[in-house]
């Protein structure tokens, strides 16, 4: 009975992801059909296998600059992350390990943060980016996403896991506090921090509204917010646009393949019991 259980449930798993990866994977199969095949569907492969809707979309930056849209899209998502799990990892430790003035009230107000809708925000943060002259740049996608609190409050549930005797052990050594955080805490945290840099990665990857508020000219604009107004443009050339798609969710599908260790790991890690 234990065995039936056991492959009903992983037969229901596999019909669940089944149903998620079957639009992805159309996507990616029906890039490389002629628009005359796309529009009259006879089979799911292609008869007849071109790269030429990538050739074109690749290949005519003065229409359709989907490269530099891609390099906008890293360059952002990286210096983003790098920002997050900075502020995050010493904020969390902070609260996790020093003795802080007004500490157990300020947690939970910053916790709370996590419930407002993001789209509540956009208007005083439109605000402060003009009277920063951020706007149309890239802090305005980098900044405001440092002072989230999901990182925050990821990182603080593990580091309050680490046992204190590891510090106090470092410390008799005489290591310094930021030398305990840098060499003890940093490396235990490794799962964690991997987790939280991918999840950033792609959040700030797959943001539309951020740069679609924030940004005014094309050349500044991310890719998802580059093949919005592409589709738009091209909206009837249906080879094209699925390999526009098709090149804007390749680079998320394999982070995740490569790192998906760490991202379970991460999710995973409770702390270290004492």
């Amino acid at each position: 009975m234990k065995r039936r259980k056991l492959s009903l449930a992983e037969l229901l798993i596999a019909l669940a992801a089944l149903v998620f990866v079957f639009p992805v994977a159309m996507i990616f199969i029906m890039a490389f059909k002629p628009d005359g095949e796309v529009i009259k569907f006879e089979s799911i492969l292609p008869r007849v296998p071109t790269l030429g809707n990538f050739q074109e979309v690749l290949g005519t930056p003065e229409e359709i600059p989907l490269l530099r849209w891609f390099l906008n899209s890293l360059g952002i998502a990286t210096a983003t992350s790098v920002l997050v799990l900075t502020v995050s990892s010493l904020s969390a430790y902070a609260f996790a390990r020093l003795d802080l003035p007004g500490k157990k009230w300020v947690f939970p107000v910053v916790i709370g943060t996590l419930m407002v809708p993001g789209q509540i925000l956009l208007v005083p943060v439109y605000l402060e980016l003009n009277a920063l002259h951020w706007l149309d740049t890239p802090l305005s996608l980098i900044v405001p996403v440092g002072g989230g609190a999901f990182g925050f409050f990821m990182l603080h549930s593990f580091f309050t896991g680490i046992p204190r005797e590891l510090e106090e052990a470092a410390e008799l050594d005489g290591c310094s506090r930021f030398g305990i955080f840098w060499n003890v805490v940093i490396p235990l945290a490794r799962a964690p921090l991997a987790a939280l840099a991918i999840f950033t990665f792609v959040g700030s990857w797959n943001d539309f509204l951020g740069p679609l508020v924030y940004l005014d000219s094309v050349d500044h604009y991310t890719l998802p917010v580059g093949v919005a107004l592409f589709q738009s443009s091209y909206a009837s050339e249906y080879g094209l646009t699925l390999a526009a798609g098709t090149l804007c969710t390749l680079p998320t599908i394999l982070a995740f393949l490569i790192f998906q260790r760490h991202i379970l790991a991460g999710m995973a890690a409770s702390g270290l019991k004492e």
